[in-house]
């Protein structure tokens, strides 16, 4: 075995009324790709903060060994002194800088307070090429799609002369297609002798690609698995995780579906700044009672551009076409239209657009239907209290009490205070985007109970995911798109990997 760059020893962590962390060891080879694993909450981000330095020394117990030298760093440039670079899930960059400033960012080329501007480009553009990235430097970050920006922080790290590379979640926002792109460059740096700690639900990546696993639960070190001695096979990584055998990934359900209580028929959706360029084009299909309905694509085909649309144009400009409810067209202007007529629109970005992370979960529980715990105009808190708490009962959120703030929730139960926001507006249409990103496999089980719960109560519920096994596990139909149009209809026994492929394939061809 190679010699250790890391060695984290009895690592404990405290937050008010909780151990995050609780006498943590972890061994890291040098030029390893060494994953992390385990449910939200399970203390892998908070450990990853504790090593970077995003929790100062002081503020923790137990030691930090890399390279042979006790660390003890009080800030984040501490540890990228070092060459120890931690890439997080929502990616830092800023939008409206370019590709090379957001790349040198605190990093800057030049002296004193004169930017060489040149060399800042060509700096960038080496870099972009060693990730093989074929952007210009020059381009903004916000016209770039997720995947690109994924690639563009790894290029950041690099120019930090990276030695260690932390990537918590990296394929989280990914379709297959990029995630592959990405792990594959991950094994490029590993063969130049970088050292990478991974941390992903998605165990088949992990599998695919890590040395070692380091399994943790309830903040606690369980195991460390090594690929040629020990099983790397998902079962065996998940009963480490949750401490049992998840036989079933997705619960049973007998389908009792019933008449169409929702139809789209040629729908257009222009894009939010670019008028002349179509997002959607001429999209139909219905959704129906008791029904789970997936909408699969590669990224950029346009699932959460149509879905937004859909729920009162809260995305695109100049759209057209026909919506009905029950056999009743509607005309859907603004959200709140969107609510009145019992559709609810669960986004795929539970932290940036779905949920008030500074709040508390009786706050964000009640948002989306206040007249329900208001008399008069008047909120009543305490009835606001006791209906937050039912929906936290219902759906088993981990919490100390209604009045927690949501930001200190772990992942798994910040996504159940989302979906129980929307149930507390009692909809009969869901609309959920990516409804498991970025959740571990037992929070995925009981999110996934949830909506069976929701369509066997007679509900409905669209589901986008980018998770082909997810939607094949889940639902009674799915439809296929690609660059903005719905291509092929595929019912639950004819839905195959293989047939999403093809008709993604065949419609590409053909176009």
């Amino acid at each position: 075995m190679k010699e250790s760059l890391l060695r984290l020893k009895g690592i404990v962590k405290e937050f008010p009324g909780v151990r995050a962390l609780d006498n943590v060891d972890m061994d890291v080879a040098e030029g390893e790709i060494h994953a992390l694993v385990g449910e939200n909450g399970a203390g892998k981000s908070t450990l990853m903060n504790v090593l970077s330095g995003i929790y100062p020394y002081g503020t923790y117990e137990g030691e930090i060994v890399y390279d042979g030298e006790l660390c003890k760093f009080s800030t984040i440039r501490d540890s990228e002194k070092k060459g120890i670079v931690i890439i997080h899930q929502e990616l830092a960059l800023v939008p409206y800088m370019s590709i090379a400033e957001n790349m040198f960012l605190g990093n800057e080329r030049g002296r004193c307070f004169n930017i060489d501007w040149d060399e800042t480009h060509a700096s960038a553009d080496e870099y972009l090429k060693i990730v093989g990235l074929d952007e210009p430097s020059h381009t903004l970050i916000k016209d770039m799609g997720v995947g690109k920006q994924q690639v563009t922080e790894i290029a950041k790290a690099l120019a930090k002369n990276v030695r260690l590379l932390i990537l918590d979640e990296p394929t989280a926002s990914l379709n297959e297609v990029g995630s592959q792109k990405l792990l594959n460059l991950l094994l490029q740096f590993k063969s130049r002798g970088m050292t990478s700690i991974l941390i992903s639900h998605k165990l088949s990546e992990v599998s695919q690609v890590a040395d070692r696993i380091t399994i943790l639960r309830d903040g606690r070190t369980i195991e460390t698995l090594t690929k040629g001695v020990d099983d790397l096979e998902e079962g065996r990584i998940i009963k480490g995780m949750v401490g049992r055998e998840m036989t079933n990934r997705f619960p049973s359900r007998e389908p009792n579906i019933g008449g169409i209580t929702l139809e789209i028929k040629n729908w257009t959706v222009h894009h939010q700044l670019y008028e002349e360029r179509k997002v959607c084009e001429d999209v139909s299909f219905n959704l129906r009672k008791g029904e789970v309905v997936g909408i699969s694509g590669l990224m950029g085909a346009g699932r959460t551009e149509l879905a937004m649309s859909m729920f009162g144009k809260s995305y695109g400009q100049n759209i057209h076409g026909t919506m009905s409810i029950d056999g009743r067209e509607v005309r859907l202007k603004k959200a709140r239209d969107a609510i009145d007529n019992k559709i609810a629109y669960v986004t795929e970005d539970r932290k940036g657009n779905g949920l008030i992370l500074g709040a508390s979960i009786r706050v964000n529980t009640t948002l989306a239907n206040l007249p329900k715990v208001s008399f008069m105009h008047h909120l009543d808190v305490d009835l606001e209290r006791r209906e937050a708490r039912e929906c936290c009962e219902r759906l088993h959120v981990k919490c100390s009490g209604v009045e927690q703030r949501v930001e200190n929730l772990s992942g798994g139960n910040q996504q159940k205070v989302l979906l129980s926001k929307w149930m507390f507006a009692e909809p009969d249409v869901f609309i959920l985007d990516e409804p498991t990103r970025g959740i571990d496999v037992g929070a995925k089980y009981e999110i996934y109970k949830i909506i069976n719960d929701l369509v066997g109560g007679g509900k409905s519920v669209l589901m986008i995911s980018s998770e082909m096994p997810e939607l094949l596990g889940m639902c009674d139909r799915i439809y296929v798109m690609s660059e903005g149009r719905i291509v092929s209809e595929l019912a639950r026994e004819a839905a195959t990997q293989e047939a999403i492929m093809a008709s993604i394939l065949q419609a590409e061809k053909g176009a």
